[in-house]
C-alpha cells in the first residue's frame, strides 16, 4: 500500500513539473524526484495553499503547497473568472508588487492571465508600497487590484493580496467565491497567457498618490522634525523621501544598510520593526545623528513604526507600541478638528474608544485586519496595534505607512515647537483617560498543530483566573457577538480595578499564536505615572505567565 502511495506522490510531482512554467521550481521538483526525497515531496503536495481573506501567503518553492508561478497563475485565473461572473468583463485590474523574490514574475503572470481572460490589466511601474496599489484602484477606476507581497514575513515567503473596486481588501463571501473559481481551473495549458497586451503604468499614478499625501497635513503646520528612517530593505525609501520633500520636512537621515530593496533582508532575522533586533541599526544611526524621532516602514511600507528618545532604555531609544502611535495620531486628529468615525480592531487598545468618546466622535470595533476596519461607515481614522494606520480613508482604504509617517512627523513638529515630545503627549493621555498598557504573548511555531492544540485546550478548560484576577467573562468568538461576525478567537475580561482584557487568536498571515493583553491603571496626576507603569508591567507579566501555562505553550 505504501509503495502505491509513494508512486502516486511521484506521479503527481512529475505531472506538476511537466507544466511548471518556471525552470527554477521545475528543477527543484526534478532534484527531489531523482533523490527520492519523499518527505519533501509530501510536504509540497500535502494539499493546496488555501485562498482566503488574506489572499495567498506562503514559502516560495515548487508544488501546490508553496508560492510559485503555477499557483499564482491558477489564482489569477480564478480571480478573472470571478470578476467576469460579477459582470466585469473588460474591466481593469491594477497589479502592484514589492521587491521580494519572484514578485515581478507573479505580477507579470497575473497581467497575462487577466489579459488572456478578456480583462484589461495595468501594472505599476516598478516595485512600490502596497498603499500606492490600494490608492491606484479607485484612482484608475479599476474593478479589482492585486498586490504581490508578503509584507513583513520571512525572506523566503511571498503572497498575493486581492482588493475589489472599492479599494478595500476582500472579505467573505468574496474570498470563497474566488476560491471556488480557483479550484475549477484545469491544467495550465487551458489558461490563456499572452506575452503582452497589458498596460505598463508610468509615474503618473505615483505622482497622483504623492499629491494626495499632502492632504493629511494642515496648511501652515510646522515641518521641523528631524528623523532617522529605515525602509527595512523594502520599497518605502523613495516614496517616503518624496512625500517628506513635498511636505517640506527635513530629509530623513537614512539607515544606509537597510535603505535599498533586498529580498534577502540580510541585516534582520525577520523584516518586521516589531521583531527583536530589527531596529538595532536604526537606533545605532540615531545615536550618531541625534534626531527627534526614528521612523521605520516594513518591507511593503504599509506599516509605520516610531521610536523616541528614552534615557531609561538600553541604547537611549524606545520603540513605541502600535497602540501608543494609534492613540497619538487619534489625539492629533481630534486636535485638528477631525470628524467621522474612529475605528480599530478588537485586539487594539481600548484607549481609542476613550479618546473618541471624549471628543464626541463615533467609535467602532471590528475584527482583526484592515479589510474590516476600512469598511467602517464614515471612517475618519482606523488603526491596528500591529503598526497599521489608515489616516486618509478617502485616498487609501487600507493601512498606509507613508501617510502615517507624515502625520507622525507633523505631530512631532508641533510638539517640538512647544518644547514638548511625543512622550509628553502620551503622559497627558494617561492622566486624562488612565494608563492603557498593552503587551503581547506571541509564539511562532513550525508545527501548526501546536496552535490548534492551544486553542482547543483553552476552549476545553478556560482559565478561571489570570495574575490572581478572576476571569469574569470568557467569550468564544467563533460564535460571533452582537457587533462582530464569527472569528477564530477567545476573549477574556478580568475583575478588579485594572479593567484587564485578553484576546487569543491564531495569526492570519504567519505561523503564530498571538495573545493580546491590556490593563488600564488609573492615574491621578503626573506624580503617579511611574508607579502606574510599574504596576501595569507587573500585572501584564503575570497575565502573560499564567496564560502561557493555561494554553500549554
Amino acid at each position: 500500500m505504501q509503495d502505491a502511495q509513494d508512486e502516486l506522490l511521484i506521479a503527481r510531482a512529475r505531472a506538476w513539473q511537466a507544466e511548471d512554467p518556471d525552470p527554477e521550481t521545475a528543477q527543484e521538483l526534478g532534484r527531489l524526484i531523482e533523490s527520492g526525497d519523499l518527505e519533501a515531496l509530501a510536504d509540497r503536495f500535502s494539499g493546496t495553499l488555501q485562498f482566503g481573506t488574506a489572499g495567498l501567503r506562503g514559502e516560495i518553492g515548487a508544488g501546490p503547497m508553496r508560492m510559485n508561478r503555477s499557483v499564482v497563475i491558477r489564482a489569477a485565473a480564478g480571480l478573472a473568472a470571478y470578476l467576469k461572473d460579477q459582470g466585469h468583463e473588460g474591466g481593469l485590474v491594477v497589479i502592484g508588487y514589492d521587491a521580494r523574490y519572484k514578485s515581478a514574475d507573479f505580477a507579470r503572470d497575473t497581467a497575462a492571465v487577466m489579459t488572456g481572460a478578456g480583462l484589461r490589466a495595468a501594472v505599476l511601474p516598478r516595485p512600490l508600497p502596497t498603499p500606492v496599489l490600494a490608492y491606484s484602484i479607485r484612482h484608475l477606476g479599476a474593478v479589482a487590484g492585486v498586490e504581490v507581497t508578503a509584507s513583513h514575513n520571512p525572506p523566503r515567503d511571498n503572497g498575493y493580496k486581492v482588493y475589489m473596486g472599492d479599494g478595500s481588501q476582500i472579505v467573505s463571501p468574496v474570498d470563497a467565491g474566488i476560491a471556488e473559481r480557483i479550484a475549477a481551473v484545469g491544467t495550465l495549458d487551458t489558461v490563456p497567457r499572452p506575452a503582452d497586451g497589458w498596460l505598463q503604468l508610468d509615474e503618473e499614478v505615483l505622482e497622483a498618490y504623492l499629491a494626495r499625501t499632502d492632504r493629511v497635513l494642515s496648511p501652515g503646520s510646522p515641518r521641523t522634525v528631524r528623523t532617522v528612517y529605515t525602509a527595512m530593505h523594502g520599497v518605502g525609501k523613495d516614496v517616503l523621501a518624496a512625500a517628506f520633500a513635498r511636505a517640506g520636512f527635513p530629509a530623513p537621515a537614512l539607515v544606509a544598510e537597510q535603505a535599498e530593496p533586498d529580498p534577502a533582508f540580510p541585516t534582520v532575522s525577520f523584516p518586521n520593526p516589531e521583531e527583536p533586533g530589527a531596529m538595532d541599526l536604526a537606533f545605532e544611526a540615531a545615536r550618531a545623528v541625534v534626531p527627534d524621532i526614528v521612523i521605520a516602514n516594513d518591507p511593503d511600507a504599509d506599516r509605520c513604526a516610531v521610536a523616541v528618545p528614552d534615557d531609561s532604555s538600553e541604547g537611549g531609544w524606545r520603540m513605541l507600541r502600535g497602540d501608543e502611535v494609534g492613540a497619538l495620531l487619534a489625539a492629533h486628529l481630534v486636535h485638528k478638528g477631525a470628524r467621522g468615525t474612529f475605528a480599530e480592531s478588537i485586539v487594539s487598545s481600548s484607549l481609542l474608544g476613550r479618546i473618541a468618546e471624549a471628543a464626541g466622535l463615533p467609535y467602532e470595533e471590528t475584527l482583526t485586519g484592515f479589510k474590516w476596519i476600512a469598511r467602517v461607515e464614515g471612517l475618519r481614522f482606523g488603526y491596528e496595534e500591529a503598526l497599521g494606520y489608515c489616516v486618509d480613508p478617502e485616498g487609501v482604504r487600507d493601512k498606509d505607512g507613508i501617510t502615517a509617517a507624515l502625520l507622525v512627523a507633523e505631530l512631532a513638529s508641533e510638539l517640538k515647537e512647544q518644547g514638548r515630545t511625543l512622550t509628553d503627549l502620551l503622559d497627558d493621555l494617561a492622566m486624562e483617560h488612565g494608563l492603557h498598557a498593552t503587551d503581547q504573548l506571541s509564539v511562532r511555531v513550525s508545527d501548526l498543530s501546536v496552535i490548534a492544540d492551544a486553542m482547543r485546550t483553552l476552549r476545553a478548560q478556560p482559565p478561571a483566573e489570570l495574575a490572581g484576577l478572576r476571569v469574569t467573562s470568557a467569550e468564544d468568538l467563533t460564535r460571533g457577538t452582537e457587533t462582530l461576525p464569527p472569528t477564530d478567537g477567545l476573549r477574556y475580561y478580568l475583575e478588579g480595578d485594572y479593567k484587564a482584557r485578553v484576546i487569543v487568536r491564531p495569526s492570519g498571515t504567519e505561523p503564530k499564536l498571538k495573545c493580546y493583553l491590556e490593563v488600564v491603571v488609573p492615574v491621578a496626576d503626573a506624580s503617579g505615572l511611574a508607579s502606574a507603569r510599574s504596576r501595569a508591567a507587573d500585572v501584564l507579566a503575570a497575565i502573560k505567565k499564567d496564560l502561557a501555562a493555561a494554553a500549554g505553550i
